[in-house]
């Protein structure tokens, strides 16, 4: 516990205590599905724009579901700030079990995903591709899941540089199996697409074992009781887990889902429209990753004050956060405007019969999606500083006018009614980004102006 007169210097040391590790960290998973992304690229535009939107559809359900999980953050992080270690170590051994509750019928609607691919009217052969994909990805279901509820206790305690560790050695591992199990070697045949999805399922196992090993083993994890007690079900905390999960969940829906359905309705436009999605979202990944990890600290920090009954702490933890995630983005802003043709390179040959076109498609993509970058940033540092305060209903309803009303809405229209094909469904997701971080920002100043008692959050 810190105390209430905190300077500002030592706020920003812990927000780098816990937010560093974790950046790095989400970055390097979200490196492991770019490298997987740049070796199957080099087999055609087909094979890239199979792998994106059926890792787009998949990691639709993780996206969820860790986030729901990520509540197990919250009331652990709340209950540290309270000094209640017994109920930290509750919340990550329900959350545990609640995981799996989850996981277990994900991995069969991953199995069969293809088959939504075939009702949106996608190219016939990205489906056929994708089919492999997804027999491969499906085993990783759960590892990621029990992965994210661990990551979220090490967090709580700022021990974060486990999680750094264990990632990046998982980009290297990712990278070389995808590219043996791609293209066959030592005596293997050349597995596809499906070799690229198996690839990312060996490697999630690794990174969970690699976490619970290193929690179970290191005396800085002992004393909360996670591994001593019973393993049973414990149905009040679950049903609270869930119960406030389930709105963070929707949210994470929504945001996760303007981008999934934005690659179904690029693919419907076209495979190398949805090519030219996929290299984008490539790239706007990486600062979005970034500022993920400031956001994940954010809500920490925010729920730390929580725990100690102190609104102006969660106030300015939560408008810290804001600020250094604007203060991040705003300096990558550069990079796609400056650096188009290089990013475009990395995933498609020049000698590829499509390349022109989606060349042309994904710089045009590029410059639009360098203007929303920042406000993509902020909305997820503001709606997880609200998470943090256990202000989650609210938070869905603006995500799902600001998302879907004019993100998914107004592309839409931009897109088909007014022909402006891709472009028009970036645009759509500028407009819908911007809105939703205004407003949950504001939500945020409003939650915790002076006056306001920890009591009322």
């Amino acid at each position: 516990m810190l105390p209430e007169n905190i300077k500002l210097k030592d706020e920003l040391r812990q927000f780098a205590i816990i937010a560093f590790p974790l950046s790095v960290a989400y970055l390097s998973e979200f490196a492991m599905f770019l490298t997987t992304k740049m070796v199957v690229g080099k087999l055609g535009y087909h094979s890239l724009a199979a792998v994106g939107i059926a890792g787009d559809l998949s990691f639709e359900f993780l996206i969820v579901f860790l986030a729901l999980l990520s509540v197990v953050g919250v009331l652990s992080a709340q209950a540290f700030g309270a000094g209640r270690n017994q109920d930290v170590g509750d919340a990550v051994r329900q959350g545990l079990i609640v995981a799996t509750g989850l996981g277990l019928p994900t991995m069969v609607a991953i199995w069969n995903l293809d088959l939504a691919l075939m009702l949106t009217n996608q190219d016939p052969k990205v489906v056929e591709l994708a089919q492999g994909y997804l027999r491969g990805l499906s085993g990783a279901v759960l590892p990621v899941l029990w992965f994210g509820v661990l990551r979220n206790f090490v967090a709580v305690l700022s021990q974060t540089v486990s999680i750094l560790i264990i990632s990046i050695v998982a980009v290297a591992l990712n990278y070389a199996l995808t590219v043996w199990l791609v293209h066959g070697g030592l005596g293997l045949a050349p597995q596809g697409l499906f070799g690229a999805g198996l690839s990312m399922t060996l490697v999630s196992w690794f990174m969970f074992l690699a976490l619970i090993l290193h929690v179970y083993r290191k005396p800085m994890f002992r004393g909360y009781g996670v591994f001593l007690e019973k393993w049973r079900i414990h149905w009040p905390l679950c049903s609270e887990i869930l119960w406030l999960g389930l709105p963070v969940a929707g949210l994470a829906f929504l945001e996760a889902g303007l981008f999934t359905v934005s690659a179904i309705l690029s693919g419907v436009i076209g495979a190398k429209t949805l090519a030219a999605y996929q290299i984008t979202t490539a790239w706007i990944g990486i600062p979005f990753v970034i500022a993920f990890g400031l956001a994940e600290a954010t809500m920490i920090r925010v729920a730390h004050a929580v725990g100690r009954n102190s609104v102006p702490a969660a106030r300015r933890a939560g408008f810290l956060g804001m600020g250094l995630v604007i203060a991040i983005t705003a300096t990558l802003v550069v990079i796609p405007l400056a650096f188009s043709a290089e990013i475009i390179h990395i995933f498609i040959a020049r000698q590829d019969p499509g390349f022109e076109r989606v060349s042309t498609l994904a710089t045009h993509f590029l410059q639009i999606g360098a203007l929303f970058m920042i406000f993509d940033a902020l909305q997820a540092a503001a709606a997880r500083a609200l998470r943090g305060m256990k202000d989650n209903f609210v938070p869905l309803w603006i995500a799902g006018f600001g998302y879907w009303v004019l993100g998914i809405g107004g592309g839409s229209i931009l897109a088909f009614y007014f022909d402006m094909g891709g472009a028009g469904l970036w645009w759509g997701l500028a407009a819908g980004l911007a809105v939703a971080a205004c407003l949950l920002s504001l939500r945020f100043h409003r939650f915790t102006r002076p006056g306001m008692q920890a009591a009322t959050i």
